[in-house]
């Protein structure tokens, strides 16, 4: 049965203290953080206000450039192959949001040995051909009307990317496509802007990735919000991890490590800053979709187990995922190993996300961060259903002599 999540509120958190402020969610059993398991995803749009930014442009806040109003009986995916993780999301359009039907995830570190090589190892390749080959079959189960599959950092930057497209097209059936960090950028803030505060100025956006993360500076209002500026650097938990090198020593070295991986994270965010500094608010807003902030969102909460309803939405104070990052990159790899919600995949890589997290509350410091677990297969999602829905509506004026009825 399809899970279908209806419109909630923001889930505000000032210490472990949370409210829940009209969530309504339909119930799956807790797992851990990207399990492969389908799940039901939180609710695809914020109730309107009387407030400034998307929140008040109902009935098209969620992003459709004209909102299908029918159901839909089609199913419709995004295919996410980055450099850590492959994701895939199927889902059926509802009034103005979407149905999740199916859902998987799997970490395939595609981008392992990347920046040391240049290339893919046969290995990575292997492991995200088997992720990809278990997404080809749900595709044909749930009978998708249309699709969009993409690939990212490492793919980009890989001399045999190229060729690894073709053999997943041959052995899968997929059709990858290597888009641009413009792209992707854009893809994320579509999926996820929705959860941004709502307040007075330009705002934040960020999306740490395996290989890249990009930061996207947007003015809200409307449907889809208008970027003002962005930028896209080649650092990621994986790519960061693997430049620096692999923690060893104790508690000073590690410091060390932590402090060369914030330094060289900011030094790429310099130009950027610089350009920010015009564009600065009263009251800054911030928001992040990756499993770096959904992680320590976790960590904050003192989550047994990973729970994307808890997660999804909610607001914490940025001084307080600042603490988590200083804690964590002080910790040896086995204490952060036995920490709930990050476990043997995580444990290796978050030190690099808190860096890089830190580096941007450095250039942006808002006093709220907003956490994201959506982005760029949303925001694939939401663009299918609206140009399918635009050239049925065009098709349809073709037909009626362009009148409409």
């Amino acid at each position: 049965m399809a899970d279908f999540i209806p419109p909630d509120g923001h889930k505000q958190v000032d210490g472990l203290a949370r409210s829940h402020g009209g969530e309504r969610s339909a119930s799956r059993p807790p797992g851990p953080p990207h399990s492969g398991l389908p799940h039901s995803d939180p609710p695809y749009s914020k109730p309107g206000n009387a407030g400034p930014g998307p929140a008040n442009q109902a009935p098209n806040a969620t992003g459709w450039r004209h909102p299908p109003h029918r159901s839909s009986r089609q199913a419709y995916a995004a295919i996410d192959l980055g450099t850590n993780n492959c994701r895939l999301l199927i889902a059926r359009p509802e009034d103005e949001n979407f149905v999740v039907i199916d859902a998987f995830s799997r970490v395939v570190r595609l981008g392992e040995g990347l920046a040391q090589h240049g290339r893919l190892s046969e290995a990575a390749m292997d492991r995200a051909l088997g992720a990809l080959k278990i997404c080809s079959d749900k595709l044909r189960k749930r009978n998708v009307h249309l699709a969009r599959s993409v690939a990212t950092e490492a793919c980009r930057r890989a001399t045999n990317g190229e060729a690894f497209i073709e053999r997943v097209r041959q052995e899968t059936g997929i059709a990858l496509d290597i888009i641009s960090a413009q792209e992707e950028a854009r893809l994320a803030v579509l999926g996820c802007h929705i959860l941004l505060e709502d307040g007075i100025g330009p705002a934040l956006i960020f999306d740490i990735g395996g290989g890249s993360t990009e930061l996207v500076l947007i003015e809200p209002g409307g449907p889809v919000p208008r970027i003002v500026d962005w930028q896209s650097v080649p650092w990621g938990v994986v790519s960061l991890s693997e430049t620096i090198g692999p923690e060893s020593g104790g508690k000073d070295a590690r410091a060390a490590r932590y402090k060369a991986m914030k330094d060289c994270v900011a030094e790429s965010f310099a130009e950027f800053a610089e350009r920010l500094d015009a564009h600065r608010a009263p009251d800054l807003r911030l928001l992040g979709t990756s499993g770096t902030v959904t992680t320590l969102a976790s960590v904050h909460l003192a989550l047994p187990q990973y729970d994307r309803k808890a997660v999804d939405g909610l607001i914490v104070p940025s001084g307080a995922m600042r603490d988590i990052s200083a804690r964590l990159s002080t910790m040896s790899l086995d204490e952060r190993r036995r920490l709930d919600c990050i476990g043997s995949e995580r444990a290796e890589l978050v030190v690099a996300g808190c860096a890089i997290l830190d580096a941007i509350l450095d250039i942006w410091p808002a006093p709220r961060l907003g956490v994201a677990d959506r982005g760029i297969r949303e925001g694939i999602l939401r663009s299918l259903i609206s140009a399918d829905f635009e050239g049925d509506a065009a098709l349809q004026r073709l037909k009626t002599g362009g009148n409409g009825r």
